[in-house]
């Protein structure tokens, strides 16, 4: 399928169920630390969710490494997942998980302006621009808080999510720009959640996490939470979407997941809310409206 059409029903409310899941993760990943180190949570996430992609290939009868001209576009679009989620992950160490959902969301923004750039049929007009831009704003206001926290280190962790969102943003424009674009989903995903499976436990190695400290009963449903519905499932459907929508459209409107991440984080972690970030996700609301305005 090549012609991909404007958001309808079945694209949104996929989309508020993908924001929903991938908005509370991070809080699991926060909840579960102490039984098991961040980044080889993100490790064990992938390699549960490598298996599962696998499975599911052999069940479809998708055969996953093959001559197709994909092999290179796809190691280069999954070092890019594997870097975002060492970041994110690394991140969550330093940061509340209400912030890092916001700036790891910054990724829709730069996707848009990339694809706009580099794949024909996603144009921004003018008005989708200024919509941007305000989403843009809204994300730097929500950073300038940082700059006030009290814990030192908030900033490192914040930056570590913009750097995340800049790296979603490219693999989403490789996986448009690229032979990856004629791809199914599941080989699509199975390069990106391989190169994580490699490269999160050796990241979490490098950096002398603890690593697995203990299994308790809410850390394996936390893995299994991670691996099962936000690595498998959850990134299946992404990539769906990306195959049928208009990429743009559907990245702008996934600001949505850091709603869900900031009521996540204050319901069941106890996150404050300051001035500068309510303003900031205000911001971001306002641009997802914008973006979704048609011409």
């Amino acid at each position: 399928m090549t012609d991909r059409k404007a958001l309808d029903a079945t694209a949104f409310a996929a989309t508020l169920v993908l924001g929903a899941v991938w908005g509370v993760y991070q809080v699991f990943v926060k909840l579960t630390v102490q039984d098991v180190s961040p980044l080889m949570q993100g490790g064990l996430r992938s390699i549960i969710a490598t298996l599962l992609v696998f499975a599911w290939a052999l069940w479809q009868g998708v055969t996953l490494l093959e001559r197709d001209g994909t092999f290179a576009a796809g190691c280069a679009a999954g070092a890019l997942f594997a870097l975002e989620f060492v970041f994110i992950y690394f991140g969550l160490g330093h940061t509340a998980a209400s912030r890092m959902s916001v700036f790891v969301y910054l990724a829709p923004v730069l996707a848009a302006v990339g694809l706009h750039l580099f794949v024909p049929g996603e144009r921004l007009t003018a008005g989708q621009w200024a919509g941007v831009l305000l989403a843009f704003a809204g994300v730097a206001a929500a950073f300038s808080e940082g700059f006030f926290a009290t814990r030192s280190s908030t900033l490192l962790g914040d930056a570590c999510g913009v750097i995340a969102g800049a790296l979603w943003a490219s693999t989403t424009v490789v996986i448009r720009a690229t032979s990856l674009a004629r791809a199914s989903a599941t080989r699509t995903l199975f390069y990106q959640i391989a190169a994580a499976a490699l490269v999160l436990p050796l990241a979490s190695w490098a950096i002398g996490e603890p690593g697995v400290v203990s299994l308790s009963g809410f850390a394996l449903v936390s893995l299994a939470y991670q691996g099962v519905i936000v690595g498998f499932a959850s990134l299946l459907v992404w990539f769906w979407l990306l195959r049928r929508y208009l990429a743009a459209r559907l990245g702008v409107l996934s600001f949505l997941t850091p709603m869900f991440g900031v009521v996540s984080g204050v319901v069941f972690l106890s996150e404050p809310l300051g001035a500068r970030f309510v303003a900031g996700a205000l911001l971001v609301g306002a641009g997802i409206v914008l973006v979704n305005l048609r011409a």
